[in-house]
């Protein structure tokens, strides 16, 4: 029995329905449902006596503790998290109590737990922390990538609060002994992705005939991994990484928003097309955001040297893949696209409007 924490969101979905899809060890999976969490991410798992879901906060240390006594897991991989660089800029406070408060309850329990653990117990458990690239802070256009060896430089809220939540596990490591490991990735994209986030974002606007933003010159470059190669380099460190390290999983991809938007364009115009031209004419640059770091990208040599690990996607492969469930599922599209996630919009993009 394995505990996930965020596990009807985008990535924490994904990885349970991997991890099912590939093993019938059971999962506790512990989501909160914000607006980002999705129960229909995991609608595959209806009536599947090895998922146990349960709606529940991090932050609730008494809830926690019910939870591990009653399933006596033998890992707990950590993936709940606010994620929304954005968001963060307009309500940080949500990002300090769900990314560092509810991490410190999260290991609190976890340290309870494991210390009246068998001595045989203690060495198989785990606690795996999934973590952000944004937490090393940009890159210049000449830099080397990310590797598990940078300082921490975050300069958004969002990128802060993950920061704080990869020392407290590292604390929590070298202070009490608890058996961590943390995993630091890059941009993510496939399916079950909310549209805030830029390719589905894209995805979505260009099939409903709006506007696709691009920040500033859009020459922000990211590393972009799919979420199915995110998922098999967590699993990995799970089964194989040495306890109290640190694993950067990239995709060894890295493209500009420009590439990005324009890539997408190109690929609907093939796959469903408009009927007035190319997509291409719905691109339209905003203002940047603040503090909107320049680029990112993760030196992946570690887990492939230790654990032998290695994207198995392009980024051509991965995005077709991503743009084609997003075409076949319109419906979940709709389904997240309620009133509140319209005024986001609004909210977020109405001061950062041009025509150039």
């Amino acid at each position: 029995m394995i505990l996930v924490t965020g596990g009807a969101g985008f990535i924490g979905s994904n990885f349970v329905l991997d991890w099912l899809q590939g093993c019938d060890e059971p999962v506790v999976n512990l989501d909160r449902l914000t607006y980002a969490g999705n129960l229909s991410n995991l609608a595959a798992l209806q009536g599947d006596s090895r998922h146990h879901f349960v709606q529940g906060d991090i932050c609730d240390q008494a809830l926690v503790d019910r939870l591990l006594a009653e399933y006596r897991p033998r890992a707990i991989v950590h993936f709940a998290a606010e994620s929304h660089v954005d968001r963060s800029i307009h309500g940080p406070r949500d990002f300090v109590r769900t990314n560092v408060e509810g991490t410190f309850s999260l290991l609190e329990a976890a340290r309870g737990y494991w210390a009246r653990l068998s001595n045989e117990e203690q060495a198989e458990f785990r606690f795996l922390h999934v973590s952000t690239d944004e937490v090393y802070g940009s890159l210049a256009a000449e830099d080397s990538p990310f590797t598990e060896r940078n300082a921490y430089e975050p300069n958004s809220p969002y990128s802060a609060s993950k920061a704080a939540s990869d020392h407290l596990v590292r604390a929590w490591h070298h202070t009490y002994g608890l058996p961590v490991l943390t995993t630091n990735c890059s941009n993510n994209y496939g399916p079950y992705q909310f549209p805030e986030k830029l390719i589905p974002l894209v995805i979505a606007n260009a099939l409903a005939g709006k506007a696709l933003p691009i920040y500033g010159d859009g020459q922000n470059v990211r590393d972009w991994l799919y979420v199915g190669d995110h998922c098999s380099g967590i699993r990995e460190v799970l089964a194989r990484g040495v306890v109290g390290e640190t694993y950067n999983i990239g995709g060894w991809n890295e493209k500009t928003n420009i590439e990005i938007v324009e890539t997408i364009c190109d690929l609907l115009d093939d796959l469903a097309p408009a009927a007035e031209g190319s997509y291409r004419r719905l691109i339209a640059f905003v203002p940047d955001r603040p503090g909107h770091d320049r680029r990112y990208a993760i030196d992946a040599r570690k887990i492939a040297d230790e654990l032998g690990w290695r994207p198995q996607e392009t980024f051509e492969s991965g995005i077709r893949k991503t743009i084609g469930w997003y075409l076949d599922n319109q419906a979940w599209v709709e389904h997240v696209q309620d009133g509140s996630y319209r005024d986001w919009l609004e909210t977020n993009y109405r001061l950062r409007r041009s025509d150039r």
